[in-house]
């Protein structure tokens, strides 16, 4: 049976489930919670979620319409607590308002492409399968890959593979693009894969993975602007959430995961100066960390979903408003 004709829940495992429902559970447990789920996908996280939590409300966003649209399936059983929201995940607080059940108690990042994305050939997000170069996570607008690749002029492609795909190549690659699509324009990833054989060098490859993962990176992030849209949704979350609210973010790559542990150590910080003896109200942190540093995947899960082995987690808990001293009630 191919991939499209298989239930949502045999083509899509959550990674690290158990533990992302052991840290949310505090803040779900047991009342009319609010779950936000950033990524929805295909709902594995938010279908666990639901099951064990029967008074919890799910508002669950995604660029992706197919994605929203097998979630749905999924999900019908518990139809009446999900809202499905068809937006990028800095867009939360909107998602919130619109649905009218804010503030969060718990909310999940699970960033990266998804297995609906990879597995389908034709979005071109895999460098394995000869497809065409589109890679867009909601494909009924903006830019392709391919838009990118002959469009870009070598400085900005040298840019992008070095900062979103830390590839010590960027330089030869990029002139390769340019020289490359004089001759003919950029439609398939074969081409592309092809091309970068070329460039790469054949000790590298040994030792470095294959010569175009590095690239497909930059350019799946690029085309989504994924770190633009974190660099913005991780403060818009931290906000959104209620006291005693948690947040758990699954991180893919490291620049993720730097940015993921910047914000959330933001937020656990004094802002008091340092040279006063007592805390000034209002300048306490807003949040605890609940991981130290960031949790991977066991040997076990890695074996039975590869996709886990790169994944990194960190959790943080928001914690009494530190205006009002220990419990958010204001004096």
């Amino acid at each position: 049976m191919d991939n499209d004709e298989q239930a949502p829940d045999q083509r899509h495992t959550p990674v690290l489930l158990d533990r992302v429902a052991e840290l949310l559970a505090p803040a779900l447990h047991d009342r009319p919670a609010v779950y936000v789920d950033a990524t929805l996908g295909m709902g594995g996280h938010a279908a666990a979620l639901l099951a064990a939590h029967p008074r919890l409300t799910v508002v669950g966003l995604d660029r992706d319409p197919q994605a929203l649209e097998l979630a749905g399936d999924r999900l019908s059983a518990h139809s009446d607590r999900l809202h499905r929201v068809h937006a990028r995940y800095d867009r939360i607080d909107e998602a919130l308002e619109q649905t009218g059940v804010g503030p969060a108690d718990g909310i999940l990042f699970d960033l990266g492409v998804s297995s609906l994305q990879l597995d389908e050939t034709a979005r071109g997000f895999s460098y394995s399968r000869d497809a065409d170069l589109d890679m867009r996570m909601d494909p009924t607008t903006g830019p392709t890959a391919a838009d990118v690749l002959n469009s870009y002029s070598a400085t900005e492609l040298r840019r992008i593979l070095r900062e979103y795909g830390e590839e010590r190549f960027a330089g030869p690659i990029a002139k390769a693009i340019v020289r490359n699509r004089e001759k003919k324009p950029f439609v398939r990833s074969a081409e592309l894969v092809e091309m970068l054989y070329g460039v790469v060098p054949a000790a590298s490859r040994r030792t470095g993975g294959h010569p175009a993962k590095r690239t497909f990176q930059a350019l799946r992030i690029e085309v989504n602007g994924e770190l633009d849209s974190l660099r913005d949704a991780l403060p818009a979350a931290l906000d959104a959430l209620a006291p005693g609210g948690r947040i758990v973010v699954l991180s893919y790559h490291s620049l993720e995961d730097r940015m993921t542990k910047r914000a959330l150590t933001e937020r656990t910080r004094s802002r008091t100066p340092v040279d006063l003896p007592v805390e000034l109200p209002g300048h306490g942190p807003e949040f605890r960390l609940l991981t130290r540093g960031s949790e991977t995947a066991s040997d076990e899960e890695t074996a039975a979903n590869p996709r886990a082995a790169p994944v990194r987690l960190r959790a943080a808990e928001r914690i009494a408003d530190t205006s009002t001293g220990t419990d958010g009630v204001a004096p």
